[in-house]
């Protein structure tokens, strides 16, 4: 160290500060940007100004501090010999210019998070996280991913030129160990304040879900996210009486056997005594990726990228006011599967300890059905082979495809054509040893990167979901056409359902016309052509397959038979966090953490008193799930 330097006239912390000083800048950018992008969503007052800019401030000084912890640390305890060492002084050097890059890397990963979900990081980005290998190969496959990278790097050498020279002299500091610990206090009250004070109550205060979303910061968000991928429903949700409330779940999903109680709360348990004998037909449940309701000309679109879809709603039964359960496939596959209302956090296919669960599948093995779920991707992903697997069904995904049965795959899977190839294949050879089938089919092909075949229809590959939804289509009418020649098609009822919406975001606690998706029942000679407008949902599905089979089960489902004239129209519609029913009055009460009930009507919420006829429902189907499932009363 030069001898013209005067001791303590830097500090160490100096190097903090700069790092301090742009990251905010970097952050408030970001929010901006975000911001301008959600103009039309967000009201214009000076009200929602403060809210977002300051409390967004708050978020981003609370994961600063915590994200400096580590530095001040080994600021503060590195030896002078160490510290004034040229091996820390280019380790520093490093270390700031990877700082900077992952700034920037972390800004860029949000706006394109934004940009297909509307939200900060959340869950989902947590799960991105864990399936790193479809992951990344959607983002390099959908993005000029080495261009940007390479921008990014040049922007965070860039930035370290500019504080260079403050780190030299930082570098440089003689700074007793004294002087250092009251220089270090300051970073450590911070974190431990916004430990106390800073949480997630404070980003639900406006009742506009993106100006929520604006206020905070991703990095914080994404943590927040991670430690809590389930939420423990006793503790934040508001709860009723259980004996009264596993009464009122009875009544609404049995209304015949309301007045039944065995003392076992929240026991559903029913005999399911069909009218007719057992039909051995086949059954093939195809759950499209993605497929709101709005994709399709019935449901308004203008766009007619559905011209299959569109033909073939009209030859069988078509339900109108179908809502999906959640945002993700999984949510989707749960409800679909276990016919179980969604519960906070994750979905049970993610869940430990998710096997031998009363499903779908079970009930048609049982019956003597060879059971399967065929996906097109890796099963690994959202752990959906080994759910199903545990839950009565044989599992067929990617690594089960010959070479020669793959003529394009992506990030996610195989084209939809290939899918359905390959259930053909497997129906054949099903069929064949005189067994009837239930198939579970997952298709991935209407997902960004939004890549297919070339050559299959008049929309480049790659062009976005409008050119996703037309191939889509088109797979299924070439799916269907394949079918058509088999000989055990005409003992086959078809079932077409969507996973999820495309989009999940919106202004309000729950955007229910996020949720609408389309239901369709199809069999030739067997299913009359219609349309059934009731309100319902993904539980409803599997009773109502095996009320079409006429087979007699012993029901765990807290859905319904939809065909029944005692059917109760509703939807449970649910995020992470928030859990909606929804009544065919479009009232929608919603359950929130922090033990609140709320009432949404269109864009307004207002609470909702936990005594009402709405409330009492709304907690007797989600509670009676919670204490299901922590009670493995729906196991077998």
């Amino acid at each position: 160290m030069s001898s013209s330097v005067e001791p303590h006239s830097h500090s160490r912390f100096t190097i903090v500060w700069p790092h301090i000083l742009i990251a905010l800048a970097a952050f408030s950018v970001l929010r901006i940007a975000l911001l301008v992008r959600a103009w039309p969503e967000v009201s214009h007052t000076v009200w929602n100004g403060m809210y977002i800019f300051t409390l967004g401030l708050f978020y981003d000084l609370a994961f600063i501090s915590y994200a400096c912890i580590p530095f001040v640390l080994f600021l503060l305890f590195l030896p002078d010999k160490l510290y004034h060492s040229r091996v820390n002084r280019y380790a520093t050097y490093l270390m700031s210019l990877a700082v900077f890059y992952g700034l920037y890397f972390s800004c860029t990963a949000e706006w394109l998070f934004w940009e297909e979900f509307g939200t900060r990081f959340n869950f989902i980005s947590v799960d991105y996280l864990i399936y790193r290998h479809e992951v990344a190969q959607n983002i390099y496959e959908s993005y000029p991913l080495i261009p940007i990278l390479l921008v990014l790097l040049l922007a965070a050498v860039l930035t370290f030129v500019l504080i260079r020279k403050p780190l030299a002299g930082a570098l440089q500091a003689v700074e007793p160990f004294r002087r250092r610990v009251g220089r270090a206090v300051p970073f450590f009250i911070v974190p431990v304040a916004a430990v106390l004070l800073v949480g997630q109550s404070l980003r639900t205060l406006s009742p506009n879900n993106y100006v929520n979303e604006l206020a905070s910061n991703g990095p914080y968000q994404f943590v927040a996210a991670f430690r809590h991928n389930e939420l423990d429903y006793n503790a934040f949700y508001r709860q009723g009486d259980d004996v009264a409330l596993s009464r009122l779940l009875r009544s609404r999903i049995d209304p015949a056997d309301s007045q039944r109680f065995d003392g076992q709360v929240f026991d559903i348990r029913r005999r399911i005594e069909s009218a007719g004998p057992p039909k051995r037909l086949n059954v093939i449940l195809i759950t499209v990726e993605s497929l709101s309701a709005k994709y399709v000309k019935r449901f308004g679109s203008p766009s007619g990228d559905t011209p299959f879809m569109d033909g073939w709603f009209q030859q069988g039964l078509l339900f109108t006011n179908c809502f999906a359960t959640g945002t993700r496939t999984t949510r989707g596959l749960e409800a679909i599967t276990l016919s179980l209302p969604p519960t906070p956090g994750r979905s049970v296919v993610k869940r430990p300890d998710n096997a031998h669960m009363f499903s779908l599948g079970k009930v048609l093995q049982d019956n003597g059905y060879d059971t399967a779920f065929i996906y097109g991707g890796r099963g690994f992903f959202d752990n959906m082979n080994a759910f199903f697997a545990g839950n009565g069904y044989r599992t067929v995904d990617q690594h089960d495809f010959e070479a020669e049965e793959v003529s394009f795959k992506n990030a996610w899977g195989v084209a939809d054509e290939d899918l359905y190839r390959k259930a053909i294949q497997e129906a054949d050879r099903t069929h064949g040893s005189g067994q009837p089938f239930f198939f579970h089919i997952m298709t991935t092909s209407n997902h960004r990167p939004y890549t297919y075949p070339e050559g299959k229809i008049d929309i480049p590959p790659g062009s976005g979901r409008e050119g996703a939804v037309k191939y889509t289509d088109y797979a299924l009418g070439v799916f269907m056409n394949l079918a058509r020649a088999k000989s055990w098609y005409a003992d086959t009822l078809f079932v077409l359902v969507a996973d999820h919406c495309a989009g999940s975001a919106g202004k309000v606690g729950l955007d229910q016309t996020k949720y609408h998706i389309p239901l369709f029942f199809f069999s030739p000679g067997l299913v009359a052509p219609g349309e059934n407008d009731r309100r319902c949902s993904q539980i409803d599905i599997a009773p109502t397959v095996l009320a079409f089979l006429n087979i007699d089960y012993e029901s765990h489902f807290f859905g319904s038979n939809l065909l029944t004239t005692d059917f109760r129209p509703r939807a449970l519609i649910a995020n992470y966090q928030k859990l909606g029913l929804l009544k065919d009055d479009n009232h929608l009460a919603i359950l929130s953490p922090g033990k609140k009930i709320e009432l949404q009507i269109e864009d307004r919420l207002t609470p909702l008193d936990a005594a009402s006829a709405l409330a009492q429902e709304l907690m007797a189907y989600y509670q009676g799930a919670d204490y299901i499932l922590n009670h493995r009363l729906n196991r077998w």
